[in-house]
Formats: structure tokens, C-alpha cells, sequence
């Protein structure tokens, strides 16, 4: 396959996956932090203005970064656990189907991101410009790991869904 084939394809999907998972984190602060905070207090996790900045700036920062293909596998990782956290929380008990509010957007979004850690970013992205080739199964595996830890992590430590509800 042609080389610029395959690198437009990367482009195109880190670009478009990325700057939909900052816009997302930016929405956050636009449609009022706070009232994210009381949303995410009320599914569970507390204190809820802290997580809904943590998640704002998580989806800012790790967007940005697969956008640019700048640390990929990090920005991945980052990616996969916010989505995961988001799937747990705000969409499982929904089922599979966005429509019922579910889990497969935030799946399908995770799983854009393990894909670019696996493959690299390609050589039109910063990691190129910058000499690093982190990328392949060691890298997959390294970001679907450390997202999965992250959101077990925060889960056991902040995770409370039948709590009295505060921020």
C-alpha cells in the first residue's frame, strides 16, 4: 500500500477522533462545569466538581494530543481511560446503543485510540518530527493497560454510586 495512503488514513482518523474528544472536554466548561460536577456526583463519583474538571481536561489534554500525534500511546492511554470511565459510569447501565444513551460511542471512540496506539501515529504527526517510534503491540497493550488501571483506580478510590449526593 502507498505510504500516503495510510498516512492520510492516520491523519485523518487521530485529527478527527481527537478533536471530537477535546471538544468534548471543552463542551464541559462551556455548558457550566458545575452543573457537569452535580451530574457526575450524582452517578457516583465524588467529589463530582473535581471529576468533572479532571474530565474535562483529561479529554482537552489526550484529544489534543492524539490530534497531534504527540506522544501517541500516552495521549491514547489517557483516552482510553476517560472513555472507559465514561462508559462505566454514565452509559452501562444503558446497554450497548447510544441511542438508549449506552456505551458504544465511548467504546468505539476507545477503541480509535488503542487502534492509533497500535499502528503509530504515522509520519505526518509530532512523535515523527520528534524521533519517537512508540508504536506497536508492546504500545497496544501499554495503553489499553495503563486506561483500564487508571479507571479501576479512580473507580475503587472515588466511585460511590449509592451515596447521599454531593460535590
Amino acid at each position: 500500500m502507498d505510504p500516503d495512503s495510510i498516512n492520510l488514513g492516520l491523519f485523518v482518523l487521530r485529527v478527527i477522533v481527537g478533536v471530537t474528544l477535546a471538544l468534548h472536554g471543552i463542551a464541559k466548561f462551556r455548558g457550566g462545569i458545575r452543573g457537569v460536577g452535580n451530574w457526575f456526583a450524582a452517578e457516583g463519583l465524588r467529589p463530582g466538581l473535581l471529576h468533572a474538571y479532571l474530565a474535562a481536561l483529561t479529554e482537552i489534554g489526550a484529544g489534543i494530543g492524539l490530534a497531534l500525534g504527540l506522544l501517541t500511546p500516552l495521549s491514547a492511554m489517557a483516552f482510553i481511560g476517560v472513555m472507559t470511565t465514561a462508559g462505566w459510569v454514565g452509559h452501562r447501565k444503558n446497554g450497548f446503543f447510544i441511542i438508549r444513551e449506552g456505551w458504544e460511542y465511548v467504546f468505539v471512540l476507545a477503541v480509535a485510540a488503542a487502534a492509533v496506539a497500535a499502528t503509530g501515529p504515522g509520519d505526518w504527526s509530532v512523535d515523527n518530527a520528534l524521533g519517537l517510534d512508540w508504536s506497536g503491540p508492546v504500545w497496544f497493550v501499554v495503553a489499553i493497560a495503563g486506561g483500564l488501571v487508571s479507571t479501576l483506580l479512580l473507580l475503587a478510590a472515588f466511585y460511590r454510586p449509592n451515596a447521599p449526593s454531593e460535590q
